[in-house]
């Protein structure tokens, strides 16, 4: 399997609680977070729509970004979102193996 750096956004509807993460294994670690694996904040919203997600070079800026995007406002996510994905539709199609 080939590690490819990412940042993500999970989202449980429009405009609904966001959650901001990084992982080497984004269609593992949204899978994850669709079957509830992981116990805690994702699971306790039920956040399972990939809304939002940009590929890194390296580990250390897809952390870089996510420490950024997190400092954000929620006003500055939703904007994020939007801009790649207006439609709030769950992205994970195009990520899945």
């Amino acid at each position: 399997m080939v590690r490819l750096p990412a940042v993500y956004i999970m989202a449980n509807k429009t405009r609904g609680t966001l959650y901001t993460g990084v992982t080497s294994n984004l269609p593992g670690r949204v899978w994850q977070h669709k079957n509830r694996i992981t116990r805690g904040f994702s699971a306790r919203y039920n956040l399972h729509l990939l809304v939002f997600f940009e590929t890194a070079d390296t580990m250390r800026a897809a952390i870089e970004r996510e420490k950024q995007i997190k400092s954000g406002s929620r006003r500055r996510k939703i904007r994020l979102i939007e801009n790649m994905n207006p439609d709030w539709r769950d992205l994970y199609r195009f990520v899945s193996d």
